[in-house]
């Protein structure tokens, strides 16, 4: 059974169970425990009781103990990603690149004596001074999802510690292996007993861990439903709330794109990581004459990627996260095909094989009326659709409910400029088919595909973990 941290000291407590399989072979490896109420609150509780020791203890010595952190996760980052491989499933090259996404949030976490800085006015007024400090809210919380089960982690408690929070880490319960190992290896770098906290579960365990009345601060990235319960339930009750959820990502090609220079970028964004990420971008429009050289070119090179277990070389696409979810994207397949789509690549050749393949597959003449076109299908499913101008391709993204990203391919620094400053997408690629930010930027999504006001990442990270105090003196 795989522990819990709580306090002081890892448990292996004995709960009803899932099993965590490696989606490349369906074998189970692991049971993870659903932990519930009482569990959740002995967790809160531990983190509550280290709070204001830990968030007296100077920035300079948090910001040692993180740049310790830092160095561990450095000389542990193979083997986090053989972790993420083994019971997510992407190839090892996603891995590592998730690893080291996740590490740039702690670089920026090293950072702690200059973002947390206050901001001072003398003589505001006849012998006034004006102070800004910040401080710790208390108690975060992080519910994280089954796909990047390093690099979320790593975009939520490293802040919330090093900004003087306490934090208790609820990962998915799919892919809860890397955040155990995180928060081994969070220990081993010297941080003191109850500052980081891991809970294991399901709906009952994050409602227990969003509702508890100690817990200040809740981050949430997964499907937009449940981010938007999360968003509703913990706002209800105070707390501060940052949630990411689903995305229906626009790559738009125009004619005068270099399709072959662009294409690498696109396959990449549409079938990575299995299609599993809110970065994908699942409908590739083909503006004005890119229509035909540009289908002709993606179902080229959708074929000639290879599909396969992630930890062998040379595999591009590998299996998703479980056979009911394989399940649910060849059905968004079908339906489309009954929809009117063409299906020009077809990736359901895999169902015979073990573990939960689905091959690249293109979709063409998509329309936003058809569930392909509407729908996040989270698979590796892109989904071919086309307008005759830049206008009438920006109208055809911005009438998505997502607004998570979207990408441009142009020569034109005209429609660069026009697609940048009207597509309603908190996250712009302009000739880059993943539009991700680096970790002091904002994961910045827009519409459904965010509820609250401060961003994950970045400058908005150390808003939403801090609180100002105004200090107003005269003397």
């Amino acid at each position: 059974m795989i522990p819990a941290l709580i306090g002081p000291k890892w448990e292996r407590l004995e709960r009803d169970s899932l099993p965590v399989f490696n989606p490349a072979t369906a074998e189970e490896i692991e049971r993870v425990p659903l932990l519930g109420a009482a569990d959740v609150d002995r967790a809160v509780k531990a983190a509550a009781a280290a709070q204001p020791e830990w968030s007296r203890v100077s920035i300079m010595d948090r910001q040692r103990l993180m740049f310790a952190y830092k160095a561990k996760l450095e000389e542990h980052a193979e083997e986090l990603a053989a972790i993420v491989t083994r019971h997510h499933g992407k190839t090892l090259a996603e891995a590592r690149g998730e690893v080291r996404r996740g590490i740039e949030v702690v670089d920026f976490a090293c950072a702690a004596s200059t973002i947390l800085q206050g901001r001072t006015l003398r003589d505001v007024g006849n012998g006034v001074d004006q102070d800004c400090y910040r401080y710790p809210v208390g108690v975060a919380a992080g519910i994280t999802p089954f796909n990047f089960p390093v690099m979320i982690p790593l975009w939520m408690f490293p802040l919330a510690v090093v900004c003087g929070n306490t934090f208790v880490l609820k990962p998915s319960e799919r892919t809860p292996l890397g955040a155990v190992r995180l928060a081994e290896i969070f220990l081993e770098a010297g941080f003191p007993d109850g500052v980081l906290n891991v809970v294991h579960g399901t709906r009952d365990c994050v409602d227990a861990l969003i509702s508890h009345p100690d817990v200040a601060a809740v981050s949430f990235v997964g499907s937009e439903a449940v981010a938007a319960h999360v968003y509703r339930e913990a706002a209800r009750t105070g707390k501060r709330v940052q949630s990411a959820g689903g995305a229906k990502n626009h790559i738009f090609v125009m004619p005068d794109a270099d399709i072959d220079a662009a294409l690498p970028s696109i396959l990449n964004s549409a079938f990575g990581n299995a299609g599993e990420r809110c970065l994908a971008g699942s409908v590739a429009v083909a503006v004005g004459s890119a229509g035909a050289p540009l289908l002709a070119a993606v179902n080229e090179g959708a074929r000639k990627l290879v599909v396969g277990p992630g930890d062998q070389a040379g595999v591009d696409v590998g299996p998703l996260i479980r056979d009911e979810h394989r399940t649910r994207v060849l059905e968004y397949i079908a339906r489309g095909a009954a929809e009117g789509a063409r299906v020009t690549t077809d990736g359901r050749g895999y169902i015979d094989r073990p573990g939960y393949f689905v091959g690249p597959t293109v979709l063409d003449g998509v329309t936003t009326e058809m569930a392909v076109g509407r729908d996040e299908i989270f698979g590796p499913v892109l989904s071919m659709a086309y307008a005759k101008t830049l206008d009438d391709a920006i109208a055809m993204a911005n009438a998505s409910r997502y607004g998570n990203m979207s990408a441009i391919f142009t020569s034109s620094g005209k429609s660069a400029r026009q697609f940048r400053d009207t597509v309603e997408a908190g996250m712009v690629g302009i000739n880059a088919g993943t539009a991700q930010p680096f970790g002091f930027y904002p994961f910045s999504g827009w519409k459904g595909s965010f509820f609250g006001d401060l961003h994950l990442q970045g400058q908005d990270a150390v808003e939403f973990y801090t609180r100002k105090k105004m200090v107003i003196s005269r003397w």
